[in-house]
């Protein structure tokens, strides 16, 4: 099979040809139909000491299954967090993991929405959302970043504002049910307008000052970034703001009803029209070196899939 690896920090990415895996106890092997790239992965070829197998978001159909597996069989098909070599013609997938995918949706949706989903609807949960309440999502245009603009109105936001680097991705943010759209320089100019109840922020660095300040007395911010930054305790205590940190791999490993909770979730609204996860792009496998250049990039409108 081909699979994508390299073997220094910053690449680059080149194609092997190597055998397929076998599954072992609790694991599937799923022959791949699309494959999500992260932010989280590109940025570990660029800044981790060591290579790291290029893994995330699978979708495919089962060819094997390994001891032990009880809930599916060969012939299904699935979506999932693969841990291991996931940019492959084959990867194998933890059962825990997997999730099947419904007749009505195609390999491209499941690795748009289920993932990217997973995160976005975890981090509105943790914003503890009521009804009527205005909500900031930043990176509104990235593949979670599109879906919690959606999932925000879903659940009864009564403003959604979203901010993004480029006025070019205005349009396709107001399109996704968004009220306004900001860029990140309006900063230096007029700040983000008028406050919200909660924000949810997949950037960091240097915006999550500002951020914080965009809420109104009592507000939360979700941090569910690996972007960093600092924030000074004096801009929580005078406004009673707080900051969450949220993570999707703490959810998958200690509370997996709630994590299959969400799954159930996101695929109903999807099922019922409510929530619609975008494609920017679809790459062949030769061609993820160009994936990752339009995320490193953040000129993606929606996610960026692989195609073996």
């Amino acid at each position: 099979m081909r699979r994508v690896r390299y073997e220094s920090t910053g690449g680059p990415l080149f194609l092997e040809e190597v055998p397929a895996p076998a599954p072992g106890p609790g694991e599937l092997l799923v022959r791949t139909e699309a494959i999500g790239i992260t932010l989280p992965v590109v940025r570990k070829v660029t800044e981790a000491a060591e290579p790291i197998p290029l893994g995330g978001e699978i979708a495919g159909g089962v060819v094997a299954i390994g001891h032990g597996v009880t809930r599916f069989h060969a012939g299904e098909r699935v979506t999932g967090l693969c841990f291991g070599h996931g940019y492959a013609d084959f990867a194998v997938l933890q059962e825990a993991m997997a999730s099947p995918i419904p007749a009505s949706a195609s390999a491209v949706d499941a690795v748009a929405l289920v993932r990217s989903g997973l995160v976005a609807l975890g981090a509105l949960d943790a914003a503890r959302p009521e009804p009527g309440e205005a909500a900031l999502v930043t990176a509104a245009a990235s593949g979670v970043g599109h879906l919690a603009v959606q999932l925000a109105k879903a659940r009864g936001a009564g403003r959604v504002v979203g901010a993004v680097s480029d006025s070019a991705k205005a349009d396709f943010v107001r399109a996704l049910g968004a009220d306004e759209v900001i860029t990140y320089d309006r900063l230096d100019r007029a700040g983000w307008g008028e406050p919200v109840d909660y924000v949810l922020d997949a950037v960091g660095g240097e915006l999550l000052t500002p951020a914080v300040g965009a809420l109104v007395p009592g507000g939360r911010l979700v941090a569910y970034s690996s972007g960093g930054g600092t924030i000074q305790a004096y801009d929580l205590l005078v406004g009673a703001k707080s900051v969450i940190g949220f993570q999707m791999a703490r959810i998958a490993r200690g509370k997996p009803e709630l994590y299959e909770r969400w799954r159930q979730e996101l695929w109903r609204l999807f099922a019922e029209g409510a929530l619609k996860p975008s494609v920017h792009g679809e790459f062949a496998l030769a061609d993820a070196a160009e994936a990752h250049k339009v995320i490193e990039s953040r000129s993606n409108l929606g996610k960026v899939v692989l195609r073996p």
